[in-house]
């Protein structure tokens, strides 16, 4: 039987952004919180002279152990699931900070064309120009409601930048400078100039300047190592949960962190979660932990999964398209790229930072016409300058041999001669994409893993055909020697890394037919739950999701402070 602790106002249920964004917020409003997380502590003291790729970068220190806990996938229905052993296409954090602490920093703005997907693309196209088997749907909030709590986000964590020229308005500027310009970051700048495009420098994470936000944290400037991505910050510079959010919940004196905290179901009764009941992992102890308020704020797949689990909500089911709990699961497509090969320049490319890049936004969203393409949507094209580390970095052209002097040799000549010009695409939502509990496979608790069902669609290949020759037209204005482009996209493999931009399955909406939550985040069936993090998406936009899951995390702590006063629905 399961020990039952005293109740407390809130319980948190992962403390990575959104549980601590969640957790500042209400501890400064009075409320006392206690966040349980299934990993160990952080802190910035334990990257110290840490550079070591091959411990974080190729094995995994700071990821879940997928011998306990993992996904299984298909690609349809028609083919059984299986689960992935190895990390491939995302890595799924573990402890204190999630995946907040091996983030790359890039900070963006879902457009104001995102929230608003389904009217505006009707409003300009029609609707045929959606298909039918696709589920994009309105967020049940717009950009402007939503503007405030970007800006909120980008002031705690410093983002360091400049104004996107067609991006959605904006209340006040960056809160730092953009970051330092490269040589070959200038160059993607005057070349996209001349191609009549409007190139800003990528708002970033990474300090460019030492500052110190609203809260009172002082963080140092970023030192341009290039460790960031898969790796913690030893400086700080780098904005994540332990060196911002944290500090300011536990300061109050009413956050209480637990580690190696497993919470396996949401205990409720009737219309109420009551609390969470989880296992000690260090003492294999059941304990109940009793909550006025609960809050989901762990990963997209683990949001999903304990709605499931704990009976919450109707499941989706593909087949009808009836229920939303797992409906519209989407990821990223980032397939269409380009490489440039320089034979008469070299540049420093072991330098850099997460978010050191110059990034444009004439192919994303609505912001070109869309009239004659067999797509929606698209992606922002850039260049990062993120660091090419030696063990994961070996870009040869592709007419080089796989081994041997040649090899070597092209390996050493093009190390600091190459250049990608990349575009993060956006995933929309399709009926026959969700979430679901694996009816074989499960951890090493006894509960049912996450079961993916995923695979890219007709409107991806396009999309990746479209903006991979629009990467290599950028290339060869920047005077590359040769270009080699990648315009074509396959169905999707789990086996190698893309990018841990997963979203959906707990989707925000106006409506309980087609949503799980509001647009607080509050869930339809149980007012006092909210479920917080990407799995809120809708579909994915053409950016990373971080700066977006910020801000709608500062919304629903403004609408839990609410709640807890009054109660109900807050929409």
């Amino acid at each position: 039987m399961a020990k039952k602790l005293p109740k407390v106002d809130v319980v948190i249920v992962g403390v990575g952004w959104a549980g601590g964004i969640i957790a500042a917020e209400l501890t400064k409003a009075g409320l006392n919180c206690v966040g349980l997380e299934r990993g160990k502590d952080r802190k910035t003291e334990d990257y110290y002279m840490v550079h070591d790729e091959l411990r974080y970068a190729r094995r995994y220190e700071m990821f879940q152990d997928l011998s306990k806990e993992t996904i299984t996938f298909r690609p349809n229905e028609k083919i059984r699931a299986l689960p992935m052993r190895s990390y491939g296409s995302f890595l799924l954090g573990d402890g204190l900070g999630g995946a907040g602490v091996h983030w790359n920093g890039m900070t963006f703005r879902f457009l104001p064309y995102d929230f608003e997907i389904r009217s505006k693309t009707i409003e300009r196209y029609g609707k045929n120009k959606i298909p039918a088997d696709m589920t994009i749907q309105d967020w049940g909030i717009t950009y402007d409601e939503l503007e405030p709590y970007f800006d909120k986000f980008e002031k705690m964590t410093g983002i360091s930048g400049e104004t996107n020229p067609l991006g959605g308005k904006r209340s006040s500027d960056y809160p730092t400078p953009p970051m330092k310009a490269s040589p070959v970051m200038k160059m993607f700048l005057e070349a996209n100039k001349k191609l009549n495009h409007h190139p800003f420098i990528m708002p970033s994470a990474n300090l460019s300047t030492d500052y110190t936000n609203p809260d009172g944290i002082e963080r140092a400037a970023c030192q341009y190592c290039g460790f960031c991505e898969r790796f913690g910050c030893e400086y700080g510079a780098k904005a994540d949960p332990v060196v911002t959010v944290i500090p300011v919940a536990k300061k109050t004196g009413k956050f209480e962190i637990r580690t190696h905290s497993n919470v396996r179901r949401v205990l409720h009764t009737g219309k109420k979660a009551t609390g969470v009941m989880y296992v000690d992992l260090t003492t294999g102890e059941e304990i109940e932990q009793p909550a006025d308020i609960v809050i989901l704020t762990s990963y997209v797949f683990n949001n999903v999964r304990l709605l499931l689990t704990s009976n919450i909500g109707k499941p989706y089911d593909p087949t009808t398209g009836k229920g939303a709990v797992g409906k519209n699961y989407a990821y990223q497509v980032e397939a269409a790229a380009g490489v440039g090969f320089f034979e008469s320049k070299e540049f420093n490319l072991y330098s850099g930072a997460g978010s050191m890049g110059v990034t444009i936004d004439d192919y994303n969203g609505d912001n070109f016409d869309h009239k004659d393409l067999n797509f929606i949507h698209g992606a922002n094209i850039s260049y990062s300058q993120s660091g090419s580390r030696p063990i994961a970095n070996n870009t040869v052209p592709p007419d080089t041999p796989g081994w041997g002097q040649a090899f070597k040799s092209a390996s050493l000549k093009y190390y600091n001669r190459n250049v990608m010009v990349w575009a993060e695409g956006s995933c929309m939502a399709y009926k026959h994409h969700f979430l679901d509990l694996d009816p074989t496979y499960k951890d090493s608790f006894g509960d049912p893993l996450m079961r993916i069902t995923f695979d890219f669609e007709e409107q991806d290949k396009q999309l990746v055909k479209y903006l991979g020759d629009k990467c290599g037209a950028i290339l060869k204005e920047m005077g590359a020697d040769q270009v080699v482009v990648y315009n074509e996209q396959g169905p999707y493999e789990i086996t190698n890394y893309q990018s841990t931009h997963n979203t959906g399955g707990a989707i925000m909406g106006a409506s309980p037919d087609t949503s799980v939550v509001n647009s607080y985040l509050q869930a339809w069936d149980m007012e006092n739950l909210f479920v917080v993090g990407a799995s809120a998406f809708a579909h994915n936009s053409g950016y990373n999701p971080t700066g977006t899951v910020g801000a709608l995390a500062y919304r629903a702590a403004e609408g839990i402070v609410k709640y807890s006063k009054s109660g109900g629905s807050l929409v």
